[in-house]
């Protein structure tokens, strides 16, 4: 069966850089003001040359944001169930290279969590895992699963990616959503930056949705790990490869996130940074060419920027996250994937939401409204 690779292995990097650093601010005018916007118009809207039309984009996502989802904003939480991995990757604090306590939590200390969870509101957990096969591979998922699905409406995973068959046999335990980002769609770079382990097979990662698809999943999550290649290109794959996706497995629905370089124990610069005007235009972007596709931003971003977000494009957010297995009550030592930047309590973030005019949801809101 074809996959992503056959779009991909046809396209250039370099060339697809160099499109979009070449738009104008015509090519970005014709963009903004076309009914249907297309790939070429998605390279203009975050090109350079869209820089001054930051206040019009905005305007243009906020409206077709509303038109779309409503003012509803989807809450969710991180639950971290083991930093064991076996990859290393230079700008993860799971790495395996990294010398630090690892922990992969028990039937009850998952328990444990869950209840933290449910009496902080929650009703839509993402459960996230190193990757380490000997560990966290699909028996103990299921029983996870097992042991989760019943306290919540909408259970997400960011895992290790799995095979077509392990992901049918997850299917009939409760999963709703997986989320695999790519980290970058250079492909020199990201052999650079995932040097050992089962993450180094680029093409294996790059294969995951077509997997997801097939096996039928209700929803995926596609992203880029902004700073390790130059954004505007990784996010314009990014949006080819969705585009592929929503064309063949048309019964899936898609979310994009946009995860920026966090500092972690062993730290990595990023190679390219981006500002927050700049997160602001590629979020615009997005909701500019695809109005169907949800918008997440988690605390990995300051808290001015997350209050001021709300109206602009994003549709879900997480709140009190912790990013470490058994962070929120049983283990505070266990190492942490990246620095939070925005530890307001989920209470807090939902009064922001409110106060805006906005309603926070605290399950997936797309089975919320059946």
């Amino acid at each position: 069966m074809s996959s992503f690779k056959e779009v991909y292995d046809k396209m250039d990097w370099e060339e697809s850089k160099a499109s979009i650093y070449s738009k104008t601010s015509k090519d970005v005018e014709r963009a903004i003001a076309a009914n249907h916007r297309t790939l070429e118009d998605f390279k203009a809207l975050i090109s350079p040359a869209a820089a001054p039309y930051l206040e019009q984009l905005a305007w243009v996502s906020q409206q077709l944001t509303l038109q779309r989802f409503g003012k509803v904003i989807q809450l969710y939480i991180p639950l971290y169930l083991s930093n064991e991995c076996n990859n290393i990757c230079t700008y993860c604090g799971f790495s395996y290279d990294n010398k630090v306590k690892r922990k992969t939590l028990s039937g009850i200390e998952i328990m444990q969590e869950v209840q933290h969870l449910k009496q902080m509101g929650y009703d839509h957990v993402l459960l996230v895992t190193g990757e380490a096969n000997h560990t966290v591979h699909v028996d103990y998922l299921k029983k996870a699963l097992e042991l989760i699905r019943p306290h919540f409406a909408h259970v997400s995973m960011e895992v290790q990616p799995l095979d077509l068959l392990d992901y049918k046999e997850l299917v009939p335990y409760g999963l709703h959503t997986v989320l695999v980002y790519q980290e970058t769609y250079q492909r020199e770079a990201y052999q650079i930056h995932h040097p050992k382990g089962k993450k180094s097979n680029f093409v294996y990662r790059l294969e995951t949705p077509d997997r997801l698809g097939q096996a039928g999943i209700h929803k995926m999550g596609l992203g880029v790990l902004i700073g390790l290649e130059d954004w505007r290109t990784d996010s314009f794959f990014t949006a080819v490869h969705l585009d592929y996706l929503e064309k063949k497995y048309w019964q899936s629905k898609y979310s994009l996130s946009f995860p920026r370089l966090r500092p972690f124990s062993g730290g990595l610069e990023p190679k390219v940074e981006m500002s927050d005007r700049e997160l602001v235009q590629l979020i615009c972007a997005y909701r500019l060419w695809n109005q169907e596709a949800e918008l997440s931003i988690s605390t990995r971003e300051s808290e001015v920027f997350r209050n001021n977000i709300i109206k602009l494009g994003i549709t879900s957010m997480s709140a009190g996250s912790k990013t470490n297995p058994g962070g929120y009550t049983v283990e505070q030592e266990s190492l942490e994937q990246f620095e939070i930047s925005d530890e307001r309590s989920p209470k807090v973030i939902a009064e922001i939401i409110s106060a805006q005019g906005y309603e926070p949801v605290w399950k997936d809101w797309d089975q919320h409204l059946m």
